[in-house]
């Protein structure tokens, strides 16, 4: 999705965000993510974000398996912000959004606010090769990625846009790949948290192929 702005680098973002701790949600740069928004807490923060002009949201997942506080979870260290770049009023108090993901970031420090939503101050420059579309690109294992894709389809009795899929350049498809794939968040993260393309396709394949092996000697039924 096209964006309105254009972020060349770090000082182009703010260093505090607003951040949406949402489980198995994965985001990744020039990705689009689509999200329903009903908690209140959450319209708010849609609605402070385009008062603030930026538009941001930080996507990031909670810990669970770290945290003793299920209504205010440990937050994982790495998240992905994006730009609202579509958003739509549903008539019945929801918004309907699409966030276009920027970039990744670390979390310096959980804020003390007085929101009812959460906000960190986030360091951006760990992940300076996010702001170049495409960098690296060219490393992925294309072939590799097409053959476990085309087993996971038949094994789950799934289709796809083949002529999309070849089209696509490598980097729209591993991150697509990688957003849609149905796996926890403990998978999600080491492949956002991949210090490059090439190795984030490799996660994504490797990934793949244990759910594979594992189904066909279980025996066990597709992964719906």
């Amino acid at each position: 999705m096209p964006m309105n702005v254009v972020y060349r680098g770090p000082a182009d973002l703010p260093h505090a965000i607003p951040v949406f701790p949402l489980p198995g949600a994965l985001l990744l740069p020039r990705g689009q993510m689509p999200l329903n928004i009903f908690e209140p807490r959450y319209l708010a923060m849609v609605d402070d974000s385009f008062r603030d002009g930026h538009r941001l949201i930080g996507m990031i997942q909670p810990d669970v398996t770290h945290s003793q506080n299920e209504a205010r979870p440990m937050l994982f260290r790495i998240g992905c912000v994006g730009r609202i770049t579509q958003l739509a009023e549903s008539g019945d108090g929801r918004y309907i959004l699409e966030l276009t993901g920027v970039t990744r970031f670390r979390v310096v420090e959980e804020m003390s606010v007085l929101t009812a939503y959460r906000q960190c101050k986030v360091d951006y420059f760990p992940f300076i090769d996010d702001f170049t579309a495409r960098k690296g690109e060219d490393a992925v294992d294309r072939p590799a990625l097409l053959e476990v894709l085309t087993d996971f389809l038949k094994a789950n009795n799934l289709k796809v846009d083949w002529e999309g899929v070849e089209n696509a350049p490598n980097e729209a498809l591993v991150n697509a790949l990688a957003m849609m794939s149905p796996y926890g968040p403990a998978e999600k993260q080491a492949m956002l948290e991949a210090p490059d393309l090439k190795t984030r396709a490799e996660i994504l394949i490797a990934v793949t192929e244990m759910d594979l092996a594992k189904k066909r000697t279980s025996g066990d039924p597709p992964l719906q």
